[in-house]
């Protein structure tokens, strides 16, 4: 696709609230690494997504430390998670239309990449640090207070713990508990990505990715209650 020009750039600031410096930092954060095929010479915004999941992860720490002072440290992290997993990411950007903006390959616009929950969530990481980059943490601050507080304030207390939670009901339903197995580990030593999967009697094997073994599980564990219907999408803490 053509590059979104200045106009196209300005508008999407104005739907995160931000507008940039260096529009550069947002081109960047927008292109997804399929353009790399039709235009060799492009910047991808990998290693922003890479920042930008860190600001992201301090960012939702210090809220959720002051929004909830008496919350234990596993309080605070199953609230943590429901924040900064993929699709919570992924349903801001879709808030924000950041689909429509994406720098894709030909071959990824073919294939529905402006939908995709990874390439999304990706994205708005990525659009968060280029505002870090661009204005310094406060700024990147804001960002997140305006798109990711209202979820935080919304949700409930977090649900149990996901693999107790499908321990629990497989045991309710007379099936012997699940078993986790790790199918792949990719990515360099400091930033490993593990693939699990959960088989349980009677249900096909779901597999979910995390950055560490016991994420991944608790993916895998939270996407099975998702799929036998015992837990909602939107409000699951992967």
């Amino acid at each position: 696709m053509v590059s979104p020009d200045k106009k196209a750039l300005d508008t999407f600031s104005s739907r995160i609230g931000y507008e940039f410096k260096n529009i550069d930092l947002l081109r960047q954060a927008l292109t997804h690494k399929s353009f790399v095929n039709d235009d060799p010479t492009s910047v991808t915004n990998e290693r922003l997504e890479f920042l930008g999941d860190r600001v992201l992860g301090l960012v939702t720490a210090q809220m959720i430390c002051a929004a909830f002072p008496d919350a234990d440290e596993g309080e605070l992290h199953r609230r943590q998670r429901a924040l900064i997993r993929k699709g919570t990411c992924a349903d801001i950007a879709r808030e924000i239309n950041l689909g429509k903006f994406l720098i894709l390959g030909k071959s990824e616009i073919k294939s529905g990449g402006r939908t995709k929950q990874a390439i999304l969530g990706d994205a708005c990481e990525a659009v968060l640090a280029a505002v870090y980059l661009d204005a310094g943490y406060e700024q990147a601050a804001v960002i997140v207070d305006r798109h990711w507080r209202p979820r935080m304030e919304a949700a409930d207390k977090p649900k149990r713990d996901a693999k107790s939670a499908l321990q629990e009901w497989a045991q309710g339903q007379g099936l012997p508990p699940p078993v986790y197995e790790e199918k792949d580990r990719s990515g360099p030593d400091h930033e490993p990505v593990f693939t699990v999967r959960v088989v349980i009697s009677g249900l096909e094997p779901v597999f979910a990715k995390g950055r560490s073994k016991r994420d991944a599980e608790q993916g895998a564990a939270e996407n099975t209650l998702i799929k036998a219907g015992m837990w909602q999408e939107a409000t699951s803490n992967e």
